[in-house]
């Protein structure tokens, strides 16, 4: 059986959260693709955002992780891409909506303001929700249809 790759990047800030989280999703049966940043050296968090997002953007990769001090930058950016939904989850209650709501495909975190053992539950939680049908479905297409109508 193959397993899902899963990019994951963070900046300085999020650097020692992403080390363990791709630790993790390995533990977990996921493949972690590192893209960055690669020590806690003070790094602008765009740079790892756009890593993430243009792969997902480009459907290299089914989903990704990107990590900051406040997951709302890296949230921020990735959601400048096409067809990229990326949800900031402070707990697993968020990230379990964002899937089966909003199918979401790329999970921001705030390393500031979460432990490495409440992130694990989150991320665990959020890679084993799946999409759920019907009337969230129809919102999702409507959000296709945004973006094809802002292309």
């Amino acid at each position: 059986m193959v397993k899902e790759k899963i990019p994951i990047a963070s900046d300085h800030g999020g650097f020692e959260l992403k080390k363990e989280l791709a630790g993790y999703l390995h533990k977990l049966g996921f493949e972690p693709v590192d893209l960055g940043a690669y020590s806690a050296e003070r790094v602008d968090y765009p740079k790892y955002a756009k890593a993430v997002a243009e792969k997902i953007s480009k459907n290299k990769y089914k989903r990704g992780i990107v990590i900051c001090k406040t997951g709302i930058g890296v949230s921020i950016v990735a959601n400048k891409f096409p067809r990229v939904r990326a949800a900031l989850a402070t707990n697993e209650e968020m990230a379990e909506l964002s899937r089966k709501h909003n199918n979401s495909n790329i999970l921001a975190l705030g390393a500031g303001f979460l432990t490495a053992k409440e992130a694990k539950k989150i991320v665990k939680k959020w890679l084993l929700t799946k999409p759920e049908m019907g009337r969230h479905q129809k919102r999702r297409k409507q959000i296709r249809n945004i973006e094809k109508m802002l292309a």
